[in-house]
């Protein structure tokens, strides 16, 4: 099938994962599989995706939603002008869920549905939704669940979970919803309070993420392509970003070809527009919302 570009490509993903997320509202869930076990490490192929040889990582450019506190769902697509256009209905039924992330399975750009997470008494169940399987459960023991896209150097999206002591996880998606056995990719991460990503911000074809500490310190973490050691050292953007009460990542915004970043304070939404140089990966904030977004409960 030929790729569209621009607005209008634009239009048709947005369109695709909010029928997706309506859809998952209907679809009945199927038996649990099996937990991850608590091993953190991979076995050999056998338990993972086949890597990709040569494939860069591709800046995905996503609809914004978001979620209210009655459960129900709107998209917000880029305009074209730099911001977003008005929002478009997309669903309800999402009360009990705890988290939210979207997911690109082809490494083409394009969102291609939902995971989230069901919060059952202990036991947090993952789901996709293209329909509703359940995943895995067991999921409430992280505080913290992310989509950064492909970080393992597979062909597929993958999560990014923070334990509630701190230690992070990758689980490697295998492109159809399911994920792997979890892999320990480092320690200490609960000094931060926000973790986000959705595609490469230095240039290099590898899917980074940044993280702010509790102090407002914004760090970017450079990916490596490497399931086991996903993230590069840490390095500093800036300070004052405790001024957020939240930051995600949807990709390109702009329609520029680089990474953005959007951050939400009090009903105000404002874009940092990625500059792809990881000494300065983000313009000057501009303000792409005026009031009435800390109206959702979730962005993503």
């Amino acid at each position: 099938m030929a790729k569209t570009t621009g607005r209008h490509h634009m239009r048709i993903a947005a369109r695709a994962a909010a029928a997706a997320l309506t859809a998952a509202l209907v679809a009945t869930g199927t038996s649990a599989v099996a937990a991850d076990a608590p091993q953190p490490s991979l076995g050999a192929a056998a338990d993972a995706p086949a890597a990709a040889t040569s494939a860069a990582a591709v800046t995905p450019s996503f609809a914004l939603y978001g979620t209210n506190s009655a459960g129900t769902a709107y998209s917000y697509l880029p305009n074209g002008k730099g911001g977003l256009s008005a929002r478009e209905y997309a669903g309800k039924g999402w009360l009990g869920v705890s988290a939210l992330m979207q997911v690109d399975h082809q490494n083409d750009g394009d969102s291609d549905g939902l995971w989230f997470r069901e919060t059952n008494g202990d036991m947090g169940y993952l789901k996709f939704d293209a329909s509703a399987v359940k995943i895995g459960y067991g999921w409430n023991i992280y505080n913290k669940i992310v989509s950064p896209g492909q970080i393992g150097g597979a062909a597929a999206g993958d999560i990014l979970a923070r334990a509630t002591n701190g230690d992070l996880y990758v689980y490697l998606g295998y492109g159809d919803g399911k994920v792997t056995k979890r892999i320990k990719v480092g320690y200490g991460w609960d000094i931060y309070n926000e973790i986000a990503g959705n595609g490469d911000l230095n240039g290099d074809g590898k899917n980074d993420v940044v993280a702010r500490d509790k102090a407002g310190v914004l760090w970017l973490y450079k990916g490596t392509g490497s399931q086991t050691a996903p993230f590069g050292k840490r390095t500093k953007i800036g300070s004052g970003w405790s001024q957020y009460n939240r930051l995600v990542s949807t990709g390109d915004v702009d329609l520029d070809g680089k990474t953005d970043l959007i951050a939400r304070k009090g009903g105000a939404l404002y874009l940092y527009s990625g500059t792809g140089n990881a000494a300065a990966p983000f313009k000057a904030k501009k303000q792409i919302g005026t009031s009435g977004w800390d109206s959702y409960k979730f962005l993503f």
